[in-house]
C-alpha cells in the first residue's frame, strides 16, 4: 500500500509539471519590447517660439516592437499609464525648464524595456493678483488662523467631488494645538511672503521648533508615534514659483468655487509650517487677510491637508458661550412686522442704495407681511416709486443693537436671476462713522444668478464694495427649504455658519470696527452690482424668515 502511494504521488507531480509548462506557453513570445522610441511634440512650437506657447503642454508618443502598453515617468515626480503610448503632459514649473521623460514599454508577461528623452518647454503661468495678496506689494506676514475651527485639517484626495475639497476626516478646533507642548509650537509660525526684484520669496520663522507629522519625524533626526514639535532649522529664504493647479479638485464640476486654481511651489523643501513632506500647496482661496491652502501628503497620496492662515495673529481668549436669549422675533402674530422691534428703509436710496439696485423699498403689505408664522419679504416686478421693482428692507436701527453674541435666523430664500436677499448687520454708529468705518457684517447674501452659493462678507476700511473679506459655500436647496444662518461674534473672531457648517471666519481685534453695537437688517434687493442681470420673466419671489434670535 505504501509503495502504491509513492508511485501515485510521482505520477501526479509529473502531470502537474507538464500542465505548468503548457500554461507558460500561453504567454506567447516573452521577448522584451525592442526599438522603443518616444517623440515629444511641444504644443505651440514655432520658429519664433521653439519652446512652445507658454502653456507647458507636450504631446508624447511612444512606439515599440512587441510592446502592449506604456507608462511614463516624469522628473517632476509624476507618472501616467498610457496603454496607447500617447499622452499629453502639462509641465507647470514657471520658466524654461528641461525635464527627463522615461517611457516604460511592457510586453507579454510583464517584460519591460525603457528609454528616456529630454524635453525643454516653456511655462509662463502667472497669478499677479495672488502675488499681490500674498505680499501686499512688498512684504507681508501670515499666521495660523488658530481661532478658526478647521485651521488645520485633513481629508480624502480622490475623485469624489462631494468630499475632496475640504477636511472631511479631521478639523482642528479653535486653538486646539495650544493645549499641549507637543503641538503648541505650530502657532509660533510666522510665514513671510515678499516680492524681491519681481520674484516671489518665502521665509518661515518657526521659533526653533517645527510641528512634524509623525511619518516624517526622521527628517528632524527623531522619532515619534504621534505628531510632535521637534527642533528643526527651516533653512534660508525660499523661491516660490506659481503654476496652474492639477489637483483632483480641479476636475470637480464646481471647482471654480472650490479652488483658485493656483499652486505655490517652494524651492529647497520649503513648507508652510506643518511638515508633511510636501513643498507644493494649492491655493483654494485668498483675500488680503485670509488664505486657505491644500497639499497632498508626501508619501501618502490618499490624504490632503488643509491650512488656513491670517495676517492678524489670533490671541486666545476665553471661549464665547452665548446661551442667554436676549432678543427675538418669532413672527407668530399675523399682520405688519412688530413696530416695537422693526422700522424700515424706504425709497430707492442714493444710486440704488449705492449698489445700482433696481428696486424701490416700501412698507406695503404686498412687500412685507407676517403670515402663517413667518415674515415674508417679497420682491415684485411692478412700477414703484420710479423703479421697475418693489421690495422691502427691515431694520432694528434705534430699537435694538448689541455688541457680541450669537445670532440665528431660520430662513428660506427667494429664487430667480437678479434676486439678492441679505441678512446682515451695520454698526450703530454709522452717523458719526460713515460706512465702511462703522463696519458691516453680512451674515448671508445669496445671488439668484449663482443659485445655492451662500456668501458671507465683512466690510470695514480698506475692504469696501467688492473688496470685502468674504467666504462662500454651496448649500443645496436654499430656496426650497429653511436653513439656519448663524453668526458667532466675539472679541476673538466673527464666524458665520449655515446649518452649523462654517462658511467664513475672520479674526477680530481692537483696530477693527467689530467691537461696538450693531443692528440687524433684512432685505431683498433686485439686480445691482452683485445681483446682476434680472430675468425678464421674473414676476415675484419671497424671502421667508421663521425666526430671528440673539443670544449673549
Amino acid at each position: 500500500m505504501k509503495k502504491y502511494n509513492k508511485y501515485f504521488i510521482l505520477l501526479f507531480a509529473l502531470l502537474l509539471a507538464i500542465s505548468c509548462q503548457n500554461d507558460d506557453h500561453s504567454f506567447g513570445d516573452l521577448s522584451a519590447p525592442t526599438n522603443i522610441k518616444v517623440t515629444a511634440e511641444i504644443i505651440g512650437k514655432t520658429t519664433a517660439a521653439p519652446n512652445g506657447d507658454g502653456s507647458g503642454m507636450v504631446k508624447l508618443t511612444a512606439t515599440g516592437d512587441n510592446a502592449i502598453s506604456y507608462k511614463y515617468a516624469f522628473s517632476d515626480g509624476t507618472t501616467e499609464n498610457s496603454p496607447s503610448g500617447v499622452f499629453t503632459k502639462r509641465f507647470t514649473k514657471t520658466g524654461l525648464n528641461t525635464y527627463t521623460v522615461t517611457v516604460i514599454a511592457s510586453g507579454r508577461g510583464g517584460v519591460a524595456t525603457n528609454t528616456t528623452v529630454d524635453v525643454t518647454v516653456l511655462s509662463n503661468f502667472s497669478d499677479d493678483e495672488a502675488v499681490n495678496l500674498l505680499t501686499g506689494g512688498s512684504s507681508k506676514k501670515w499666521y495660523w488662523s488658530a481661532s478658526e475651527p478647521g485651521h488645520l485639517g485633513v481629508g480624502q484626495n480622490d475623485g469624489d467631488a462631494t468630499k475632496n475639497y475640504f477636511s472631511n476626516y479631521y478639523s482642528a478646533g479653535a486653538f486646539e494645538k495650544a493645549a499641549s507642548p507637543a503641538s503648541s509650537c505650530l502657532y509660533d509660525n510666522v510665514l513671510t511672503f515678499s516680492l524681491e526684484a519681481g520674484q516671489l520669496k518665502y521665509e518661515l520663522d518657526n521659533g526653533g521648533a517645527t510641528f512634524f507629522n509623525a511619518a516624517f519625524a526622521s527628517v528632524a533626526g527623531g522619532s515619534s508615534p504621534d505628531d510632535a514639535c521637534l527642533t528643526y532649522n527651516t533653512g534660508s529664504k525660499k523661491t516660490v514659483l506659481l503654476s496652474p493647479s492639477e489637483s483632483v479638485v480641479m476636475a470637480n464640476p464646481d471647482h471654480a468655487t472650490q479652488s483658485r486654481g493656483t499652486t505655490m511651489n517652494f524651492s529647497d523643501n520649503g513648507f508652510m509650517g506643518y511638515y508633511i513632506g510636501q513643498s507644493s500647496y494649492e491655493i483654494l482661496s485668498i483675500t488680503a487677510n485670509r488664505m486657505v491652502v491644500r497639499a497632498v501628503m508626501g508619501g501618502n497620496p490618499a490624504l490632503a491637508w488643509y491650512h488656513i492662515f491670517t495676517t492678524v495673529k489670533p490671541t486666545q481668549a476665553p471661549a464665547a458661550d452665548y446661551k442667554k436669549l436676549v432678543w427675538s422675533d418669532e413672527f407668530n402674530t399675523d399682520g405688519a412686522p412688530d413696530a416695537a422691534k422693526w422700522n424700515y428703509d424706504l425709497g430707492k436710496g442714493d444710486n440704488g442704495w449705492g449698489n445700482n439696485e433696481k428696486q424701490n423699498y416700501t412698507n406695503s403689505a404686498t412687500n412685507v407681511i407676517v403670515q402663517g408664522g413667518s415674515l415674508k419679504i417679497t420682491a415684485k416686478k411692478e412700477a414703484s416709486g420710479g423703479a421697475d421693482y418693489s421690495s422691502s428692507r427691515l431694520k432694528t436701527d434705534g430699537k435694538f443693537s448689541f455688541t457680541y453674541g450669537k445670532i440665528e435666523i431660520k430662513a428660506k430664500l427667494p429664487i430667480g436671476a437678479g434676486t439678492w436677499p441679505a441678512i446682515w448687520m451695520l454698526g450703530q454708529n454709522y452717523a458719526t462713522k460713515p460706512w465702511p468705518a462703522c463696519g458691516e457684517i453680512d451674515i448671508m447674501e445669496h445671488v439668484g444668478n449663482n443659485q445655492n452659493v451662500i456668501l458671507s462678507t465683512l466690510h470695514y476700511p480698506g475692504h469696501s464694495g467688492g473688496n470685502g473679506v468674504s467666504g462662500s459655500k454651496t448649500i443645496p436647496n436654499v430656496s426650497t427649504e429653511f436653513h439656519v444662518y448663524k453668526t458667532v461674534w466675539s472679541p476673538a473672531s466673527v464666524q458665520t455658519f449655515v446649518d452649523d457648517q462654517l462658511i467664513h471666519s475672520v479674526p477680530n481685534e481692537g483696530s477693527l470696527p467689530f467691537n461696538s453695537d450693531f443692528f440687524l437688517i433684512l432685505n431683498v434687493a433686485m439686480g445691482g452690482n452683485l445681483g446682476g442681470n434680472i430675468d425678464p420673466a421674473f414676476t415675484q419671489s419671497s424671502m421667508e424668515i421663521d425666526y430671528v434670535r440673539v443670544y449673549q
